[in-house]
Order: structure tokens, then C-alpha cells, then sequence
């Protein structure tokens, strides 16, 4: 095990006592230490040896105190400086403040007040570190770029993201289960101008319908029979920030005509309450049903479809973008290769083929799920096809090669390729021609060469 580093202090004064003593007394205390006696040479040090903290002196024979200090602050705003001086006075010390130190200390200085000073310095020091990783690893996790895709599809989706995040229009996300709706959601919400405010979440298909009024809205105490206390709502909660309703689908009628209400009037009353809560939050809603059906058979009210459809932004499930399944795999082995501490390196060939043919009907969610286990069984560094799960083994097993009837001629063994492989596409021609390695314009010439009618067009409706 790897031992802790010491922190760095770096001591400055023109007086070789001083500086003695400093190091003496730090040392002692646990730090490792340097030290100089002129400011240049100080200013060397904390540009190549990057302290944890600095103690100097402002009476230096080379340079003003109050601009080495300065020099400190601009160069590394997380070191802490303090500031011990002979020469106290209010003016210095405001002065020196302003210039970017954290402490100001009168000569004589006691060991243990300057300990303390340092001691209190480099804690806020890490605390403040500490503070500005965890935001960078927040704001990194959904960021939109993280989101793992480079086909021609999910670029169009990162493009569409990028382009209304900063707006307050209302956002419908439309996917299948598992394509990553939320992350997308994530990713609107940390990309907006309200990246500081809440971002609170609501599946309504796992709440009981008759409990999703009371979570939307809040209650008071007394409201009903177990309101024993007064709850407020996740509008209330999602102020200044938004507010994601997943599976807006399998929201009741009668609430969608609430939710309609408070969309248009910006205010509402919670259950049992004469209390007007007034709401400013942006509306992003997600569904993996089909949207025309649901508003054909009432599921969906028209009007409140029209107010949350703003902008319509459609992940495409995993099917229609295989080219993503090498970099998605790539991306999940590292993943879990770090969760679980094990030495596995890479996927064979045979399984990048046998992946890549799946249909996957849990899209992105059951591809990562598959990685994750084949991580785990894995005894090599290498993931084979038996590590899979055996539900994908099959799918893509011999059934699903391309297999040459016999007394075939080459035109009839191309068209047949052709073919096969447009259907497992669902006709779309880019990814079929990258699989076939062809130009797309050459995959056109031969769909006409050999009379293959484009599916996927026809079964679009007009």
C-alpha cells in the first residue's frame, strides 16, 4: 500500500534563523519543507516543487512581499499562504489579504499559533480540492460527450441536445427501454443554465397511480389518512432547477389534466392545503411507448402532449446503431474491469461478431449487462464467446450465420448477403454498407442491380 505523501510547505525569509527555525519546527510537525531567503529563489521553488502551503516573510531583500505574493495566488489559487511580518499593521495586512494570503501573523510568531494557522490553512486547502473533483466529476459524468456513441444517429441526438439545453422549451425524450433516456435527460439538465439548481426525478410507472398526485404535489398534515405531517411536492422540490417525468405514458388522465393546469398557470395548490405554490422549473418528460397509439386509445391527452413535445428528441434503440457496440463494449470493460479488480484486457473477435448480430431488445442496458457478467466468469484476459450470456450465445448462434445453400450462383450468394444484412439493420444503409464494406453509394447500385425493393421505405407510412 502506497503511503500517504507529506504535505509541502515552502518557507520564505531574508533572516537564515528564521528560516532555521521554520524548518525545524515544521519538520517536527510532520511537513516536508524547503525553504529560501530571497524571493526569487522562493517564487523557483513554488513554481517547480508546487507546495501545499507557503509561510513568508513580506521584508525580502529582492522583491515586495505583497507582489510575491500575488505571484503565489495567480500562479496556484489552492495554496494557502500565510504571511508573518515584523512590521505589523492594519494597512499591510489588509493589503496582503487582498493580494491573495490566507493568514497574517506578527513576528514574534509562537510555534504553536503558526501550527495551528497551517494546520486550519491546508484543510480548507483539501476541503476546497476536494470540493472542485467531486463538481468536475459530477459535471463530467453527464456531460453529453460522455454519452458513448459515434455513429451518424447519435450524433444527431448530442447535436439536438446541444443545441436546446440552454433553452427552457419542454423536452419529450422518446426510446425503448434500456437506450438511455435518462442519461439524455441528464445531460440536457447539467448542460442548462439551471445546472445548479435540483434535478428531481419521477418514474411514474413505479409509483402506485394513486399515490403520484401526493408525490407531484405535497400534502398537508391531515390531508387524508396517513398524512401525519405536511410533505412537499417534487414541483415545490424541483425549483429554479427541472423536473424529469419518465414513463409519462402510464400517467392517470385525470392527472395529466393537473399537470396541464399547473404547466400553464405556473402555480397549484397542494392536496388539502390554501397554500398557491408558484413554480419555476424546466419540463423534461421521457416514454418508451408510441406516442400516436397512446393518443389514439386516450392514454395521452392531446393537449398536454402538445405542451410537453416542445422538442421531441428520439434515441434510437441499439439495433439501429451497431457501429456503437465496439465502443460501448470497450467502454463497459473498462468499467466493471475497474469494479471488480480484474486483469481481463479485451474481447475476442468472435464475440465483437456475435454482439454485433444480436438484436438486442434490452438495447444499451442489456449490452452492458452482458459485459458485466462476462467480466466476472472470465478467466483470462481475454473475453470469449463463452462468457456471454447463454440468451445471446443462441440468438447469435449457427441459426443466425449467413449460411450459402448449395447450386448457388455469385450474384445469387451476393444478393442473399445483401439482403440479410439490410434486414438485420432494419434497411438502414449506412450500417448495412459499412458491415457489407461498401461505399453506400455502391450498396444503392447493387440493391438495383439486383432488384432488392427497400423495406424499411415502404413500411414507412406516407
Amino acid at each position: 500500500m502506497a503511503t500517504k505523501r507529506k504535505k509541502r510547505v515552502l518557507a520564505i525569509d531574508d533572516e537564515a534563523s528564521m528560516t532555521e527555525w521554520l524548518q525545524i519546527l515544521l519538520e517536527h510537525a510532520g511537513y516536508e519543507v524547503k525553504t529560501a531567503q530571497l524571493g526569487t529563489r522562493g517564487e523557483e521553488l513554488f513554481r517547480t516543487w508546487r507546495p501545499d502551503a507557503v509561510v513568508t516573510d513580506l521584508m525580502l531583500p529582492d522583491v515586495d512581499g505583497i507582489e510575491l505574493v500575488r505571484r503565489f495566488a495567480g500562479a496556484n489559487p489552492d495554496a494557502e499562504i500565510v504571511v508573518i511580518s515584523g512590521q505589523g499593521s492594519i494597512s499591510r495586512a489588509v493589503d496582503a489579504v487582498k493580494a491573495g494570503a490566507s493568514y497574517y501573523v506578527e513576528k514574534p510568531v509562537e510555534a504553536d499559533s503558526l501550527l495551528a494557522l497551517l494546520e486550519k490553512a491546508i484543510a480548507h486547502r483539501d476541503l476546497q480540492v476536494e470540493n472542485l473533483e467531486l463538481k468536475r466529476q459530477l459535471q463530467d459524468r453527464y456531460r453529453f460527450t460522455n454519452i458513448v456513441g459515434k455513429s451518424r444517429k447519435m450524433q444527431e441526438v448530442f447535436e439536438l441536445v446541444e443545441s436546446v439545453a440552454a433553452s427552457d422549451a419542454n423536452i419529450l425524450i422518446q426510446g425503448e427501454n434500456g437506450t438511455g433516456k435518462e442519461l439524455i435527460a441528464n445531460a440536457i439538465h447539467y448542460n442548462s443554465h439551471r445546472s445548479k439548481g435540483p434535478f428531481i426525478k419521477i418514474n411514474c410507472a413505479a409509483i402506485p397511480k394513486d399515490l403520484i398526485e401526493s408525490e407531484l404535489f405535497g400534502y398537508r398534515k391531515g390531508a387524508f389518512t396517513g398524512a401525519i405531517t405536511d410533505k412537499e411536492g417534487l414541483f415545490e422540490m424541483a425549483e429554479g432547477g427541472s423536473l424529469l417525468l419518465d414513463e409519462i405514458g402510464e400517467m392517470p388522465p385525470y392527472l395529466q389534466t393537473k399537470l396541464l393546469r399547473v404547466l400553464q398557470e405556473r402555480e397549484y395548490r397542494p392536496i388539502g392545503s390554501d397554500r398557491i405554490v408558484h413554480v419555476d422549473f424546466r419540463l423534461i418528460c421521457a416514454t418508451n411507448v408510441d406516442i400516436e397509439a397512446a393518443l389514439k386509445d386516450g392514454r395521452v391527452r392531446e393537449d398536454l402532449y402538445f405542451r410537453i413535445n416542445t422538442i421531441t428528441l428520439r434515441v434510437p434503440p441499439l439495433r439501429e446503431r451497431t457501429e456503437d457496440i465496439p465502443l460501448l463494449c470497450d467502454h463497459f470493460l473498462e468499467k466493471f474491469r475497474e469494479r471488480y479488480q480484474k486483469t481481463v484486457k479485451t474481447l475476442a473477435p468472435s464475440v465483437y461478431h456475435l454482439l454485433i448480430r444480436n438484436r438486442w431488445p434490452g438495447n444499451v442496458r442489456e449490452l452492458e449487462n452482458a459485459i458485466e457478467r462476462a467480466v466476472l466468469v472470465c478467466k483470462g484476459n481475454e473475453i470469449t464467446v463463452n462468457d456471454l450470456p447463454e440468451s445471446i450465445r443462441q440468438e447469435g448462434g449457427p441459426s443466425a450465420e449467413f449460411v450459402i445453400p448449395p447450386h448457388r450462383t455469385l450474384a445469387e450468394i451476393e444478393k442473399m448477403a445483401i439482403l440479410q444484412t439490410l434486414q438485420r439493420t432494419n434497411w438502414n444503409k449506412q450500417e448495412a454498407a459499412q458491415i457489407l464494406g461498401l461505399y453506400r453509394p455502391t450498396l444503392y447500385s447493387k440493391m438495383k442491380k439486383h432488384e432488392i425493393i427497400d423495406a424499411g421505405k415502404s413500411a414507412r407510412p406516407s
